[in-house]
C-alpha cells in the first residue's frame, strides 16, 4: 500500500469521510449518514453539519437514537444509507437491527477499525434482503483535535495504567483494548509503519504491554505494511509513554487560547459552555471552537493571553470597518440593496464569530482576575521549574492562607509542592495548612494518592532533570530562570519535549526507553538509538494536555520539512479531569 506523505490527523479523517459519502462512485445521489456515539465525535471534529450536507447527504443521524425510529416509520426506499461505526459488538448489533427492518434502499458499511470475521459473518447472515452493497475498513478510530494532536476520548485510563501488570488489570481490559485499537487506527490512517522502531517508557508496565502488542499486530498483519514515498531518512519512530512520568503538566494554569479555554471553561467535543457567565447573550451560551470551522481560532489557538487580546481587538476593528462600508443608510439603488443582501450572510457569520471570541475573551479575563490566577500561576511555574525550597515554602504558606486564592488552586499548589519536595519537604505541615485554608480533607488526601501515582518510586527519571547529573540540573535551572525573565508564565517545558530532543540527538537512553525487540533492524555496529527518524508518533497512555499540543505544534512549525511529530493520547486533560481520574487510582 502506498503512503500519503501527510502527517495530519484532520486531513486523514476528512479523506476517509469524503471517500465514504462519495463511495468511489457507488454512493452517488441523496443519502443519509448513520453514525454511532464514537464516530459522531470523529466526524464532527472535521466537518460541520452544514458542510457535510453539501455532499448530497440528506441527513446525519445516530444509529442508537431510538427516539427518531417510530415503529410504523415508512421505509425511505429511494435513499442510500452510509453507515460509519466502530467495529464493536454494540455497533454491529445496531446494524443488525437496521437490516432486520431496513428503511433504506442500500447500505454501505464502513468501520473505523479492524472487523473480526465473527462480526462480519453476523452482518452477512442478517442481510436477508441483500441490501448491503459494500463493507470496508476505514481506520479513523480517533478524534483529531488539531492536525498534530489526536485523542481517543477514552477516560479513566490513569487507573488502567496503574493496574497494568497487577491482579486488577482485567477490570480495565476494555479500556486497554480501546487504546490498542485507537493506536492501531492512528498508524493505519497516517499510513506509517514504525521502521525506526517502537520504544516505550520502561517505568510503565502499560506502555510496555501496548508497545509489544502493537509490534505483534504489525508483524502479523500486512495492512500495516506501506510502501514509502519520498522518504530517504530513518522512517517513523513510535514512542509509547505514560502520563504518570509527568504528573506536573496537567496541574498547571494555562495561558494559550485553546489550553486556557479548556482549563477555565471546558472544551469538550469542540464546544464551550458560557451559560451562567455574566452578560452572555442567549445565542452565545454554547459556542463551537473548532480549527476546521473557525479560521480565527485556527490561526490563534496557540497564542498567549496578551497576544490573543490584540488579535481580538484587530478582529473587532476589521468587522467594524466592513459593516461601515455596508451601512444601510447608503442603500440608494437596487444594485446597492442586492450587493448588501449578497454580503449579508457573510456579515452575519462574521458578526457571530466576533461576538463569540469577544465573549470568550471577556469571560477568561474575568476568571483570571477573580481567581488571582496570575499570582497563582507564577508560583506554579516556579514549583515546576526550579529548586528553591525556602522561597517556595514562604510563598506557598501565603497562598494557602489567602482568601483570594480559590480552593482548587490551593489543592494544585499543594500537589505541585509535594511532587517537587517529596523527599525533602514537610508534607504534613503543608496538608495541615491546606485544611486550615479551607481545602476539604478528601482533597488534601490526594497528596498521598498523587505520590503513589506519580511520585519518585512510580515515575521514570527526568521530570526535574537528570537526577544523576548535577550539572544538568544546574543548567536547566539557570535556563528556565533566564527564560522566565521574558515570560514567568511560560517557563515550564513538558517532559515530552525533552524526550523528543533526546530522540533527535540520538541520546534517548535504552535503559529508560527500550526498543521492542525486533522492531528495528540496524546495520551491524550501529546503535539503534542513533538512527534519527523522519517522523515521530507519540502515544501517551493516560492522556495528554493542550500545553503539550501547543509545544508539539511549535516544534513542527520550526522543523518544517525535517522531523514531524504527532501527539496522541487516551484523552485530553485539564487539571479538573486529571484529578478526577487520579481519585479513581486509589
Amino acid at each position: 500500500m502506498d503512503t500519503d506523505d501527510t502527517m495530519d490527523g484532520i486531513h486523514a479523517i476528512r479523506t476517509y469521510i469524503d471517500r465514504m459519502v462519495e463511495g468511489d462512485g457507488k454512493c452517488k445521489g441523496m443519502k443519509v449518514l448513520l453514525l454511532d456515539a464514537s464516530t459522531t465525535q470523529i466526524v464532527s471534529a472535521v466537518y460541520s453539519q452544514t458542510e457535510i450536507l453539501k455532499n448530497e447527504v440528506y441527513l446525519v443521524a445516530r444509529l442508537d437514537d431510538t427516539s427518531k425510529q417510530q415503529p410504523n416509520q415508512k421505509s425511505s426506499s429511494h435513499l442510500k444509507a452510509v453507515c460509519f461505526v466502530r467495529p464493536t459488538e454494540t455497533s454491529v448489533g445496531l446494524l443488525v437491527r437496521e437490516l432486520k427492518e431496513p428503511r433504506f434502499a442500500e447500505y454501505h458499511f464502513f468501520f473505523s477499525g479492524i472487523l473480526t470475521q465473527g462480526l462480519l459473518r453476523l452482518l452477512a447472515e442478517s442481510d436477508s434482503t441483500e441490501r448491503v452493497k459494500q463493507v470496508q475498513e476505514f481506520y479513523g478510530d480517533f478524534v483529531p483535535i488539531n492536525e498534530d494532536l489526536l485523542t481517543l476520548q477514552c477516560r479513566n485510563t490513569l487507573a488502567m495504567s496503574v493496574a497494568a501488570g497487577t491482579s486488577w488489570a482485567p477490570q480495565y481490559a476494555h479500556l486497554y483494548e480501546r487504546n490498542l485499537r485507537g493506536l492501531q487506527g492512528m498508524l493505519l490512517s497516517l499510513k506509517r509503519q514504525p521502521l525506526a522502531g517502537i520504544r516505550y517508557a520502561a517505568s510503565s508496565a502499560c506502555a510496555e504491554e501496548l508497545a509489544r502488542d502493537i509490534h505483534d499486530s504489525i508483524s502479523t498483519d500486512e495492512i500495516f505494511h506501506f510502501r514509502k514515498k519520498n522518504r530517504n531518512s530513518g522512517g517513523t519512530l513510535l514512542l509509547v509513554l505514560d502520563r504518570r512520568d509527568d504528573p506536573v503538566t496537567p496541574l498547571l494554569s494555562q495561558w494559550t487560547y485553546q489550553a486556557m479555554v479548556h482549563e477555565l471553561l471546558g472544551l469538550n467535543n469542540h464546544r464551550v459552555i458560557l451559560k451562567g457567565a455574566p452578560n452572555i447573550a442567549k445565542d452565545l451560551e454554547e459556542v463551537v471552537l473548532s480549527s476546521t470551522q473557525d479560521d480565527f481560532f485556527r490561526l490563534n489557538r496557540h497564542k498567549n493571553f496578551g497576544e490573543l487580546g490584540e488579535e481580538i481587538q484587530k478582529l473587532l476593528m476589521d468587522y467594524q470597518k466592513q459593516t461601515a462600508q455596508h451601512n444601510t443608510s447608503n442603500l440608494n439603488t437596487i444594485e446597492d440593496m442586492q450587493a448588501f443582501m449578497d454580503k449579508f450572510p457573510e456579515l452575519r457569520s462574521r458578526s457571530h464569530t466576533v461576538s463569540k471570541h469577544v465573549a470568550i475573551m471577556g469571560e477568561l479575563a474575568r476568571l483570571v482576575e477573580v481567581c488571582s490566577l496570575m499570582d497563582v500561576s507564577q508560583l506554579e511555574q516556579e514549583l515546576a521549574c526550579a529548586d528553591d525550597h525556602t522561597a517556595h515554602w514562604r510563598e506557598l504558606m501565603e497562598k494557602l492562607e489567602s482568601s483570594d486564592v480559590k480552593i482548587p488552586d490551593k489543592l494544585r499548589l499543594g500537589l505541585l509542592y509535594a511532587l517537587r519536595y517529596e523527599t525533602s519537604g514537610n508534607l504534613n505541615m503543608v496538608q495541615q495548612a491546606m485544611k486550615k485554608g479551607g481545602v476539604p480533607p478528601d482533597m488534601v488526601n490526594l497528596i498521598s494518592v498523587m505520590l503513589r501515582y506519580g511520585g519518585t518510586k512510580s515515575r521514570g527519571p527526568g521530570l526535574y532533570g537528570d537526577q544523576h547529573n548535577i550539572m544538568s540540573k544546574m543548567t536547566k535551572s539557570f535556563m528556565t530562570s533566564v527564560q522566565g525573565v521574558q515570560n514567568v508564565y511560560a517557563q515550564h517545558v513538558p517532559l515530552v519535549m525533552e524526550t523528543i530532543q533526546s530522540v533527535i540527538k540520538g541520546k534517548l537512553r535504552r535503559d529508560t526507553h527500550p526498543f521492542v525487540p525486533g522492531s528495528i533492524k540496524c546495520p551491524p555496529n550501529v546503535p539503534p538509538e542513533t538512527v534519527i527518524p523522519s517522523d515521530i508518533i507519540i502515544f501517551m497512555v493516560g492522556g495528554v494536555t493542550y500545553e503539550e499540543g501547543t509545544k508539539i505544534s511549535e516544534f513542527n512549525q520550526a522543523n518544517k520539512g525535517k522531523i514531524q511529530v504527532i501527539l496522541g493520547g487516551s484523552t485530553v486533560h485539564n487539571s479538573t479531569s486529571f484529578l478526577e481520574e487520579l481519585r479513581m487510582t486509589k
